[in-house]
C-alpha cells in the first residue's frame, strides 16, 4: 500500500504520490528514498490510486451474460489485456439470467462505480437488452458477432454472417445438394451466421431446409443430430458453434453414419479442441481475443478524445480440416 511505502521511506503519503506521479518536482534525496522503498516492498501503483491524484477515471465496466463459454472468455481476455496496457482497470458484472431484476442489479452495480466507460458483450439477446439499459451519457461500446447497420452505440463486430456464407458455399462447392443448419440462438432476425447460411443457399438457388434450433452446448448438438441422422438426404451440416458440431458428430457416429464419408460437418469459432477432434473439425475461425482488444481500443479513444468511434469489423476465416468431404456417389 501507499502508506507502507511512505512509512518505510520516512516521508508523507503525499510525497510518495508526488514521486510516483511525477506531477510535482521533489528533491533527488526524497526521490531516492521513495524509489528504494518501492523496490524493497515490490510496490506497484494501481490505477485506482492514480485516479485519486490525476482525476482521470480509470475503471471500465464489462457486462456479459456468460464468462465461461469460449467466445465470452476469449473476448474478456482481449479486453483485459488491452485495458492493462492502456492503464485501465476492468470491472466485470455478470448478468445472471433473463430476469429483469438480474439485469437491473448488474446495471446498478456498474453505475455505482466511477466509470470511464463500459463494454457490453452482445453475443445474445440479453446482451442487446443490457446495451439498451445503460444511460446515453456513458461511453459504451459493444462487442458483437452479428454485424448490422450503425446504431446509437458503436460496435466492434466479428462478421459471422460472412463466415456463415463462406462455410455454406464451401460445402456446396464440394458437391452437396444442400446444407442443413443447427443454429445457436440469434440476437436479431436477419443477422448472424444463420442469415449467412440462408443467403448462400438462396444465391445458389438450392433448397433451404428447416433450421434445427439448438442452444450452445454439446448436449443440444447431440439432440439436433438425432433429429437429422435418420434422414438420408442430410449429407452436410453447418453448426452454429464447435460444441454443437461435437454433439452432432456423436449422434451420427452412434447411428453408424461416418464423418465425413457419409455426412460432412462444419463448426464455428475454432475452439482449441477443434483441431484435436476425430476427425479434426473444419470450422470458421473467429478471433475473439482481437475482438476484445478492438473493443477496448475503441472505448479508450472515445474516452480520451471525446469523439465517438466508428464501428469496426473483422472477417472470420474458414479453416479446412478433415470433417468435410464431397458426398458419396
Amino acid at each position: 500500500m501507499l502508506s507502507d511505502v511512505a512509512a518505510l521511506a520516512g516521508v508523507s503519503i503525499s510525497t510518495v504520490s508526488r514521486v510516483l506521479t511525477g506531477r510535482t518536482p521533489v528533491s533527488a534525496a526524497l526521490r531516492e528514498k521513495v524509489q528504494a522503498a518501492v523496490a524493497e516492498l515490490g510496490y506497484r501503483p494501481n490505477a485506482a490510486a492514480q485516479t485519486l491524484v490525476s482525476g482521470r477515471r480509470s475503471t471500465v465496466a464489462v457486462l456479459a451474460r456468460n464468462t465461461l463459454r469460449y467466445g465470452y472468455a476469449a473476448t474478456l481476455q482481449g479486453i483485459e489485456e488491452a485495458a492493462r496496457a492502456a492503464g485501465y482497470v476492468v470491472s466485470i458484472a455478470v448478468v445472471e439470467s433473463e430476469a429483469p431484476r438480474d439485469l437491473d442489479r448488474a446495471v446498478d452495480l456498474v453505475l455505482s462505480q466511477s466509470l470511464a466507460g463500459a463494454i457490453v458483450v452482445e453475443f445474445d439477446s440479453l446482451g442487446v437488452r443490457t446495451l439498451e439499459a445503460l444511460p446515453d451519457a456513458l461511453p459504451v461500446v459493444a462487442a458483437a458477432g452479428a454485424r448490422r447497420r450503425p446504431g446509437p452505440r458503436p460496435h466492434a463486430f466479428l462478421d459471422d454472417q460472412a463466415g456463415g456464407e463462406e462455410a455454406t458455399r464451401y460445402l456446396l462447392g464440394l458437391g452437396h445438394r444442400t446444407v442443413h443448419h443447427v443454429a445457436i440462438p440469434s440476437t436479431r432476425p436477419r443477422s448472424g451466421r444463420t442469415w449467412g447460411w440462408r443467403r448462400a443457399l438462396e444465391s445458389a438457388g438450392v433448397e433451404r431446409p428447416e433450421v434445427v434450433q439448438a442452444s450452445y452446448d454439446p448436449d443440444s448438438g447431440y439432440a439436433a443430430g438425432l433429429a437429422l441422422v435418420d434422414d438420408p438426404s442430410v449429407t452436410a451440416v453447418l453448426c452454429g458453434n464447435d460444441e454443437l458440431a461435437i454433439g452432432v458428430m456423436r449422434a451420427f457416429a452412434e447411428r453408424g453414419r461416418r464423418v465425413p464419408e457419409d455426412v460432412s460437418v462444419v463448426g464455428f469459432d475454432d475452439q482449441p479442441f477443434a483441431r484435436m477432434w476425430s476427425p479434426p473439425l473444419t470450422t470458421v475461425a473467429q478471433d475473439f481475443v482481437d475482438l476484445g482488444r478492438r473493443t477496448l481500443g475503441m472505448l479508450a479513444r472515445w474516452v480520451e478524445t471525446g469523439e465517438r468511434p466508428e464501428d469496426s469489423a473483422a472477417q472470420p476465416t474458414l479453416v479446412v480440416r478433415e470433417s468435410a468431404a464431397p458426398p458419396r456417389g
